[in-house]
């Protein structure tokens, strides 16, 4: 910004028998002369360490290590004329930064093209291409709970570090931290993986053991008992196909076209009631031809529900839009700033890329 136990089953061989055929005799049943070949917990334990080795070196060359003025983190390079796509979070209000490739080198001045915010994916590309690997990307909507999955990256500055774990849950729905002039990107069916991911590994790569990208690690689990520390074991990764998709439009058309999101066409905080908790989104600015501004909702409103799903904090709004398809039209309920309840219907627009 996790770890596995792997359990190797010995195979146990069964044999069966019967009676004897009516009117002779049984004899012993000669032993075989040669037992038939079973797997081993060794053999298992060999092969499952092959399959990582080979995965690690198929893939490493194609993850590099980003550096900012301000940061550090990875990223996967996307085709051979030098694009790598990454976490918008990792680029920041960066222009220009550094790529330095797995295996060494003097780092390689690169540029931004385009981040999606929203999604918290971005696209920046190399001046010179030349000895760019780029990685296979695989369909992250083929995955299952429990694949063995391996999280490269450059943790805390380590570069080409890789972790292990399993895909603990698939279509998770996630909301980053806020930060100041950021609501936090919601990312929409998540992968959520126990293979390590700290600060630094953001924009790597998730990787399955037959070498494809099938996520991009984005963000750890905190937990409030711990201070907001890390929750060990609970990390999330952005769905390969998710990624692909977006990074495929920016390079094509240097912005995001189509961000299949819903959008209410607002723009709001959340507010704090008098019992200390939050209770609803404070329209701050409506959107000029927007769904909201054509429904007639204003500066001044407060949200406080979506087909009838309470939203007391901007993130809930933003989780549960990304529940919603453009077009759609939903049931919104508001609190005017005269304290007057009212509901109103609203036909959705979609998330601009920018």
């Amino acid at each position: 910004m996790r770890e596995i136990v792997a359990g190797l089953a010995a195979a146990v061989l069964l044999a069966g028998c019967g009676p004897p055929n009516a009117g002779t005799t049984a004899t012993p049943t000669p032993a075989p002369t040669s037992a038939s070949p079973t797997a081993t917990p060794t053999t298992e334990l060999n092969s499952l360490q092959t399959a990582y080795e080979r995965v690690i070196t198929d893939v490493l060359p194609s993850i590099v290590q980003i550096n900012t003025k301000v940061g550090l983190g990875s990223g996967i390079v996307y085709d051979s004329a030098g694009h790598i796509v990454t976490n918008a979070h990792v680029i920041g209000q960066a222009t220009q930064m550094s790529v330095t490739v797995a295996s060494g080198g003097a780092p390689r001045p690169a540029k931004l093209v385009k981040s999606f915010n929203a999604g918290d994916l971005a696209v920046i590309k190399v001046d010179k291409p030349n000895g760019l690997r780029p990685a296979k990307f695989g369909d992250s909507g083929k995955l299952r709970v429990g694949q063995i999955v391996l999280a490269m990256g450059n943790p805390l500055g380590l570069s080409s570090s890789v972790t292990n774990g399993i895909i603990s849950a698939l279509g998770r729905t996630v909301t980053e931290p806020q930060n100041p002039g950021s609501p936090g990107a919601t990312i929409t069916g998540a992968v959520q993986t126990s293979a390590a991911i700290n600060p630094g590994n953001s924009g790597g790569a998730l990787v399955d053991l037959s070498g494809q990208v099938i996520g991009i690690p984005t963000l750890a689990a905190t937990d409030p008992d711990l201070g907001g520390g890390a929750a060990p074991g609970i990390g999330f990764a952005i769905p390969s196909n998710t990624a692909t998709d977006i990074a495929a439009q920016i390079v094509k058309y240097g912005k995001v076209v189509n961000s299949h999101r819903a959008a209410l066409g607002i723009r709001g905080s959340t507010i704090i009631g008098n019992d200390g908790e939050p209770s609803g989104v404070a329209v701050a600015s409506v959107e000029p031809g927007g769904g909201a501004a054509k429904a007639g909702i204003r500066a001044g409103d407060v949200i406080v529900s979506i087909n009838g799903k309470k939203t007391p904090t901007m993130a809930d709004l933003s989780e549960t839009l990304t529940t919603l398809k453009p077009g759609s039209r939903v049931r919104v309920e508001l609190t005017l700033p005269d304290g007057t309840p009212k509901t109103i219907n609203v036909t959705l627009g979609q998330l601009p890329g920018d």
